[in-house]
């Protein structure tokens, strides 16, 4: 059980008998009457979100998830399909469950499928990728006074803004939380 006192941005509990995280969540103290949590939940398996308010100090269960370490072995249709390289265990997820991040999921990719009961609900990338770059324009010598930045495609069809002395062929640490270039990588 968790308190709606405890509710933090990334929190999942269970409501309704499903996974709901909390997306938002402001505490509101009125100068008359109680006090209480107003929330915005996004459910895990539906994508569905919605606001919910908890008087303060209300107990709602925690939802207790399970994080494995699986690898991204292939796309089926459009399901990316992973694997237990411990137990041999596949989970499919679909495309609608990974949504943006799969820009840069890349095939024998490690990443942390989250599980609640047996549900597969989602997949967290790692914080940082490398990818080498596939296509960006030539940088142009003497155009650096402001540090400039150009379009860059990486090897799984995302966008990144680059620096101008970036070529193809290099590869690339991006930001998978921010979409944001790190640096080169050897």
């Amino acid at each position: 059980m968790i308190s709606s006192n405890d509710f933090r941005t990334g929190v999942s509990i269970e409501l309704d008998g499903s996974v709901w995280k909390v997306v938002e969540f402001l505490h509101v103290k009125p100068g008359k009457g109680a006090a209480f949590v107003r929330t915005k939940l996004k459910n895990a398996q539906t994508g569905n979100t919605m606001e919910k308010t908890f008087r303060a100090g209300e107990t709602v269960p925690q939802a207790n998830l399970e994080k494995r370490t699986m690898q991204h072995t292939y796309k089926d249709g459009d399901q990316y399909v992973f694997m237990d390289m411990e137990t041999f265990e596949e989970a499919r997820l679909s495309e609608e469950q990974i949504g943006d991040r799969s820009k840069y999921l890349k095939e024998e990719m490690e990443v942390n499928i989250l599980y609640w009961n047996t549900t597969v609900l989602d997949v967290e990338l790692p914080t940082s990728v490398v990818l080498e770059v596939t296509e960006t324009d030539p940088g142009v010598k003497g155009d650096t006074a402001t540090g400039g930045t150009k379009p860059a495609i990486v090897e799984t069809g995302a966008q990144i803004m680059v620096p101008l002395f970036v070529s193809i062929g290099e590869k690339i640490k991006i930001d998978t939380r921010t979409d944001t270039y790190l640096g080169r990588e050897n």
